[in-house]
């Protein structure tokens, strides 16, 4: 069965036989407004970075990343809200890159800052791919650094879903996100 998630975190049953949920899909500016920009000038940095909605009809992440004055990262992430991804084993996100490699990143607290769990994934210039990313395969870290002695994620807890460009892959760069489901 395919579920979508509303703005105020319900979810709504469609007919579609599935073992995924959809989670975001860009179809309209709504689902744009769950999304906040986070890039290194929250710590003096100079990278900048835009989320917007394209006119067909998916989500582009795109901007600069410069290591300029201890810089080196763009990020955009959601709200904090409550998912209900218990039971499911990973999020699958269709994106078409541009060669670099991001991190899909997700927050078990509605914090903005503190511990996060990461997976980086390369994306092929131009061309549309379907990612599947198993939650078991998240890293936690914190500000870049790899933490020891954490619990995995746990898919029940997850408040943030977000995506960033660091490992001082700098210039400029474009994602562009057609939707995010979760899998069974």
């Amino acid at each position: 069965m395919l579920l979508l998630m509303t703005l105020n975190g319900n979810v709504n049953s469609n007919t579609a036989d599935s073992d995924e949920t959809l989670l975001f899909d860009f179809g309209t500016l709504e689902n744009m407004n769950d999304w906040l920009i986070v890039n290194d000038g929250v710590m003096g940095g100079l990278s900048g970075s835009r989320f917007v909605l394209s006119d067909s009809n998916t989500a582009v992440f795109s901007g600069i990343v410069s290591l300029e004055n201890n810089g080196g990262f763009a990020s955009v992430r959601t709200r904090a809200m409550q998912f209900h991804l218990d039971g499911f084993k990973g999020i699958l996100i269709r994106v078409k890159g541009d060669g670099k490699t991001y991190q899909f990143r997700l927050r078990t607290s509605n914090r903005m800052d503190g511990a996060a769990y990461r997976h980086h994934f390369e994306t092929k210039e131009n061309q549309w791919q379907t990612i599947a990313i198993p939650f078991d395969e998240f890293v936690p870290v914190f500000r870049g650094r790899i933490l020891r002695n954490v619990d995995p994620v746990s898919p029940k807890d997850i408040q943030q879903l977000g995506i960033m460009l660091s490992d001082n892959q700098t210039g400029e760069f474009q994602l562009e996100i057609q939707w995010i489901k979760s899998y069974q």
